[in-house]
């Protein structure tokens, strides 16, 4: 049996890549795709996904759009992607319906497939808060949510503090982390341990998406460079997605973690108790370590089918 899930994305390139890598892997039933404000707005998020899914021939997969803005803040939106937000590859032809009803889909979906599904969110959480605020029954009915964003023991990506998903949206992760769902956080701190470099990505070249994937990595790596400073991919959302893969290679702790919304400079800040004496309320399983070299030949082998 294939695992059903739900991918929650907000279509930059390591979003790309993460779809790839599900899609490729013959894993999953993915039930749909949803798609987020974050890397860019809602229209190019949506386009940049359904991009991907015709390279890669995929047609039985439904994408649905959220909402154009985060539920309280004005959107922002990342740098690292460039103008399109997934700079690279020429997504100017493809054509894209927008929905806007990405949380009723969710919704819908949880009902009809009862504590079987597992939501992959790799961008702000906006369609997810939204889907458990309109409808908390469905709490209970979530097998699992898999979440990639904040920052545990590292400096965040966005603020001094604060990961970019958690920084865009931080009311949605509040409602999500308030959840009681079983949920497995990756943060930055295992994700920044990995770096790909382009000869890395040159691995596949026999593969049909070659030429795009290393235009859009070659773009990437040059924008992490310029705006955060590191040489090399930095995949936060394939590490997120081959969790589900390989969970056997992360090592994984329980915390108890709260999301900061009115700090000035720590919003979305995702504040973890620390402190010894105190009796800890354990609401997320956190990944702290990813095997590197096991990580990255298994994404090796399996971009290459």
């Amino acid at each position: 049996m294939k695992t059903k899930i739900i991918i929650d994305t907000d279509g930059g390139h390591d979003d790309a890549l993460a779809l790839m890598l599900l899609i490729k892997s013959g894993m999953f039933d993915i039930k749909a795709i949803t798609t987020v404000a974050g890397n860019s707005v809602i229209k190019k998020a949506t386009r940049n996904t359904q991009a991907i899914l015709d390279l890669l021939q995929v047609q039985h997969v439904p994408i649905y759009s959220g909402q154009k803005n985060p539920l309280k803040r004005k959107l922002v939106t990342a740098v690292v992607h460039g103008k399109s937000g997934l700079d690279g590859f020429d997504v100017s032809k493809t054509k894209v319906k927008l929905t806007y009803d990405a949380e009723d889909k969710i919704i819908n979906l949880v009902k009809e497939n009862p504590k079987q599904l597992t939501i992959l969110t790799i961008g702000p959480l906006s369609n997810i808060g939204r889907a458990i605020k309109k409808a908390p029954e469905i709490v209970p009915l979530i097998k699992k949510i898999v979440i990639m964003g904040g920052a545990i023991n590292v400096p965040g990506n966005k603020s001094r503090v604060t990961e970019f998903n958690f920084f865009v949206d931080p009311e949605a992760a509040e409602i999500v982390f308030k959840a009681n769902v079983k949920k497995i956080l990756i943060p930055l701190d295992p994700c920044n341990e990995i770096t790909l470099s382009l000869d890395y990505f040159r691995k596949l070249k026999k593969t049909n998406q070659y030429i795009v994937i290393e235009s859009m990595m070659k773009h990437f790596i040059n924008g992490i460079k310029k705006n955060e400073g590191t040489s090399g991919a930095l995949v936060y959302d394939v590490i997120a997605a081959y969790y589900l893969i390989n969970p056997k290679a992360s090592t994984l702790k329980h915390m108890d973690i709260v999301i900061e919304t009115k700090g000035e400079y720590t919003f979305g800040m995702s504040v973890v108790e620390k402190r010894k004496i105190v009796k800890k309320k354990n609401n997320t399983l956190v990944i702290e370590k990813v095997k590197k070299s096991v990580f990255k030949a298994d994404l090796i082998t399996l971009l290459n089918k």
